[in-house]
């Protein structure tokens, strides 16, 4: 991997890919210039928001009012293949909802295609499906209008209006499959600007702190806290059924609104909080004692006797 744009933050990666990050050259903290990247040397450029129809990019490259984005053309002559993926791509533009991940397992198989690891992503794929049909056969058939409703609160977004995920966001999917409905999931398209009003009206039963990776555990506890505590303390807020009764999901917004592996670890945290006890799985087999279920930095810790968790 010869260069990147818009660089992941520290720790945003887990364990030994993060430390690999590090050492990739960063071309760009935003978007990479369009004479930068054509005379990069590369011979295949990954675009995660490059649009079809000459919409232009918004990942790695320009466009969307981002930049002035290579064309085909261009990156024909400069010996570039440009693949884009599609599961983000085209998201505000699809004539269909997404319900499910399939978008982001034909990316992944894509990925491993150009890449020469198609073993290692169909591996990838079947793991994120054994996780989602696992979510699905514990949740059962419930009708959609049982399920509990649920707000993914974009907190870095800004909070003087809303950002939604609406019904072609990849949220939206993660939410569906969790056993849950996304209250703004009558609006098509990937994103809209709402009104607070509008929140309460919907009154949600559970709100997604979605704030962005920090860096760190702590950092990113703070900023949780942070959204936790504006919540409560705005008046056009504080009186949301979610809000009152403190039923707030701390998960991070990049595993839920951007395409990837872990949108399906996403999906089995925010199931098992809605529908404590059908979905959790023990670790070991044999361990019945007790149901404890530390939290995520020390699962490792898992006292002996006592229900571990995956």
């Amino acid at each position: 991997m010869i260069g990147t744009g818009f660089p992941p933050g520290k720790g945003t990666l887990p364990g030994a890919l993060d430390a690999q990050a590090r050492k990739v050259t960063v071309l760009s903290r935003s978007v990479i210039p369009k004479e930068k990247l054509l005379g990069s040397g590369a011979d295949l450029y990954l675009d995660t928001f490059a649009a079809m129809g000459g919409m232009g990019g918004m990942g790695g490259m320009g466009g969307g009012g981002m930049g002035d984005a290579p064309t085909e053309d261009e990156f024909k002559a400069a010996g570039i293949k440009h693949v884009y993926l599609k599961s983000t791509a085209c998201a505000a533009r699809s004539k269909k909802r997404v319900t499910d991940l399939s978008g982001v397992e034909s990316d992944i198989t894509a990925l491993g295609a150009v890449t020469g690891t198609s073993a290692r992503a169909r591996e990838l794929v079947a793991g994120m499906r054994k996780k989602a049909d696992a979510v699905r056969k514990a949740i059962g058939g419930a009708a959609r209008s049982a399920r509990p409703t649920y707000f993914f609160f974009d907190y870095d977004a800004g909070t003087k209006q809303p950002t939604v995920v609406c019904d072609r966001q990849i949220a939206n999917a993660v939410i569906n499959l969790a056993g849950a409905r996304n209250v703004f999931a009558d609006c098509a398209g990937d994103y809209r600007q709402a009104g607070w009003e509008d929140v309460i009206a919907k009154n949600p039963d559970w709100i997604q702190l979605g704030v962005r990776d920090r860096g760190s555990a702590a950092a990113n506890e703070k900023a949780f806290d942070e959204a936790e505590q504006w919540l409560k303390a705005t008046p056009a807020t504080k009186g949301l059924k979610a809000v009152r009764e403190g039923q707030f999901l701390r998960i991070g917004s990049e595993r839920t609104t951007i395409a990837g592996v872990e949108n399906a670890d996403t999906v089995r945290e925010i199931a098992r909080t809605l529908h404590p006890g059908k979905v959790d799985q023990p670790c070991a087999p044999l361990c019945h004692s007790a149901r404890t279920r530390p939290p995520p930095t020390a699962r490792e810790h898992c006292p002996p006797g006592r229900c571990c968790w995956s």
